[in-house]
This record gives C-alpha cells, sequence and structure tokens, in this order.
C-alpha cells in the first residue's frame, strides 16, 4: 500500500531564548553567526521531539493524541514544512493542506477571496481548478456577505471556518487539522466531522490532533500517543485512548491535588491548590451533585499583577469540553492583585452534573488576554450520587452528565 506519509527518527531541539516559534530562516542565520562548530549546551535548549517514527498509508485518518507541550503542535508543524527537523527525515507524498490555528496561511491585507485563490496556488492549483471549488468554500464557510473584505477585519469564527473550508476542499491528498472541535459552533463542528469523514472516504489521508478522546475515537481508526516528545503508544485508536486516559488515572490525583504540566504563559501567577467547600463552609475532597459548592483557588504572584482574569475549563474523562467560566465572562473586574500569597472563590449555587468524576484545567490571563498560567494545570472533581428531585430514586452517571432542574406536570 502507498504510504503518504513517513517519519523516520524526527527529533526537533530549541534554543531556550531563541523562541518556540523561530522561523527556519532565523534559525539558520543565527547558527551561521554563530559558526557551524559551536558546540550546544543541553542545558539551554530543549527537545520538543525525539527519535519519532512511524507511516501512514495512503487513505488513513489517524489520531494524534496528547497532554499540553508534547510535542504534536511541532510534529504537524514539521508535517506541514513550516519548521525543519533537527534531525532524522520525513517523506509526504502528495498536496499537504494545513489548518494549525485559525486562520493559518491567510494574508491579513487580503479580502476572503484572495486568500482562497492565495492558498490554492500555495497547494500548486490553477485558477480554474480553484474556480471549479469556490462555491462549495463560500457555502461551507458561511461568509459569502464578506468575501471582499479583507480578512483582519474577520471574526476569529470566521477566519476559522474559511480557513477550514479552504484546507478541506481545495483537493489535499492529505489534511492536517490541529484542534479544529476547540473553537467553533456545535454545527459547524459537526460540519467539520462530515467534510474529514468524506476525505477519509474519497481516499484522502487526514491527521487530527485534538483533547476531544470521544471524537477522536469515532473518527479516527488509528491514533498515536505523543508523549514527552516521543511515541508512547501507536495503535487502534480505542486502545491507545484507554491507555492515554488511564495514564491520567494511574497519578492517583485527588480531588484537592493540582497536576503541573507544560505550563505556559510568564508565572507571574501560579496556582498552587484547590479547595472545594460544601454547603456548611467545610472543605471536602468531592460534592454532591445538585448542592451548592465554592470552588477556592488558591495561587501566589510572583509580583504585584494588574487587571487579571481568573477561570478554568471543565472536561468529562473523554475530554469532551463542558464548560468554560472566568471572571472576564462575568464583567468582574480585578484592579490589582499584590505579590504573595492569594485565593478567589467561584460560588456555585447548583452543581447540575450528574455523579462522575470531572477534570478542571486551570488558567489566568492578563488585562490583554495573554496567558500568564495555562496548560495541563489540572485537578479532579468527584461529584457524588444524592436524590436530587426529591423522589426517593438517586441519579447516577447512567443518565448523562448533567440534568436540569425541571417539574413534571400531568393533566388534571
Amino acid at each position: 500500500m502507498t504510504k503518504s506519509i513517513e517519519a523516520r527518527a524526527l527529533s526537533k531541539r530549541y534554543r531556550l531564548g531563541g523562541g518556540v516559534h523561530s522561523t527556519q530562516l532565523r534559525e539558520s542565520v543565527i547558527a551561521f553567526l554563530r559558526g557551524a562548530s559551536a558546540r550546544e549546551d543541553d542545558d539551554e535548549s530543549i527537545w520538543a521531539l525525539r527519535d519519532v517514527s512511524f507511516e501512514v498509508p495512503e487513505g488513513e485518518v489517524v489520531g494524534i493524541i496528547g497532554r499540553n507541550g508534547a510535542g504534536k503542535s511541532t510534529l504537524l508543524k514539521i508535517l506541514s514544512r513550516i519548521t525543519a527537523p533537527t534531525a532524522g527525515s520525513i517523506k509526504v507524498r502528495g498536496r499537504v493542506s494545513s489548518l494549525l490555528e485559525v486562520g493559518t496561511g491567510f494574508h491579513d491585507e487580503l479580502t476572503g477571496r484572495e486568500n482562497v485563490y492565495l492558498n490554492g496556488s500555495i497547494l500548486g492549483m490553477r485558477k480554474r481548478e480553484v474556480d471549479q471549488r469556490f462555491d462549495e468554500i463560500v457555502d461551507f464557510a458561511g461568509v459569502e456577505r464578506f468575501l471582499d473584505t479583507p480578512i483582519k477585519r474577520y471574526s476569529s469564527g470566521m477566519r476559522l471556518r474559511l480557513g477550514f473550508a479552504v484546507a478541506a476542499h481545495l483537493d489535499p491528498d492529505v489534511l492536517i487539522v490541529d484542534e479544529i472541535l476547540a473553537v467553533g459552533d456545535a454545527g459547524f463542528q459537526r460540519k467539520c466531522l462530515a467534510a474529514m469523514e468524506g476525505l477519509h472516504s474519497g481516499g484522502r489521508t487526514v491527521l487530527f490532533v485534538s483533547h476531544n478522546m470521544a471524537a477522536v475515537e469515532n473518527l479516527c481508526t488509528r491514533a498515536i500517543w505523543i508523549d514527552g516528545g516521543r511515541v508512547r503508544m501507536d495503535g487502534r485508536a480505542r486502545d491507545v485512548i484507554e491507555s492515554y486516559l488511564a495514564s491520567y488515572a494511574g497519578a492517583e490525583l485527588s480531588g484537592t491535588e493540582l497536576q503541573l504540566e507544560n505550563r505556559v504563559g510568564n508565572g507571574d501567577i501560579r496556582f498552587t491548590g484547590i479547595e472545594y467547600r460544601n454547603v456548611d463552609g467545610t472543605p471536602g475532597a468531592s460534592v454532591r451533585s445538585g448542592e451548592a459548592v465554592t470552588v477556592r483557588l488558591y495561587y501566589r504572584a510572583e509580583q504585584a499583577v494588574r487587571y487579571p482574569s481568573f477561570g478554568f475549563r471543565m472536561y468529562t474523562t473523554m475530554g469532551t469540553l463542558i464548560t468554560e467560566t472566568g471572571t472576564c465572562h462575568h464583567g468582574m473586574v480585578i484592579p490589582h492583585v499584590p505579590a504573595g500569597n492569594g485565593h478567589i472563590d467561584l460560588e456555585v449555587e447548583l452543581l447540575n452534573l450528574l455523579p462522575g468524576r470531572y477534570s478542571l484545567s486551570l488558567w489566568v490571563t492578563s488585562a490583554s488576554g495573554t496567558a500568564i498560567y495555562d496548560g495541563d494545570v489540572r485537578t479532579a472533581l468527584d461529584v457524588e450520587v444524592s436524590d436530587i428531585y426529591g423522589g426517593g430514586k438517586a441519579l447516577d452517571s447512567r443518565y448523562g452528565i448533567v440534568y436540569f432542574p425541571q417539574k413534571w406536570k400531568a393533566p388534571e
């Protein structure tokens, strides 16, 4: 069977202080100025990938999974020829279309229409080939009214829709998609999944990166788990996902412990602990479904920070995002956080989660919205069974994820 992708012992090293997002040109110039024989101190560099090898046959849909900072995005950038490996080799056959970030490959000063044709030319397509698919792209993206507006005036959602529409419809042999399901509404996500399934049925190769394990399992026949820059496991999607999720469970994280890995941001504020307080104000490792709970986040500010926002994302054990909330979503303004230890409380009047274990990922952003502390800063929330409706029947995880406060009324 024809191989679409062949990776042999791929490794990628970034010099600390040089920036993970350095371009190939910049890396080459710096290396030249330092001299080809200059010895690089391992203490001043980080290996984003080490000895990664795999093959992908033509027409296969492969999920790439792993925690934040594991090396997934670096691997995709190498496959997309955005950056070059430090060692090893990569062969990708055919046209490669990538959507690694919102609006990847767009030129801000060009209109939506012009960017569609620009992306087509980058893929080596003739104008008449793009013409044949143009209406499908516009219909999928839903941006017809704004086609002749410069991309820089598009919202992030519009850029995402057009970016995916271009990537999926301009006849790629290999489609590389990073976290497309993390943004956009439910309708758009369904269209994306349907488009990727269509590519698969048409014999196209798809690499799909996502933290949504349910989507990976449903869409992909195979998964590759990247951990610490290396291939931890490569095999049937269900088997790899089970092992990946078991690695979280194996950490035996309690409801009051933080798992700090691959943090991004400048670290001016760092989370140090979490506490769940019950109705009576006493701390506990778990809470009961349908009751009130206060989530207390403890932190330490290394220096005074102005106008920070605190928040978290909540996930199921399969990685499905249940909700994200933060002080900024409530219009809460925190003018100043002094250096030292502190805490902030989130009061939940009614926890409408059914019993089970959930994961929280914590974050802090600056006034401009950039990360101060984010990534795999995780903890567990255990929700216990209770008689939510007062009818003598306790609801458990067999009844779903959430419940809705409700009343039944029979006709008299």
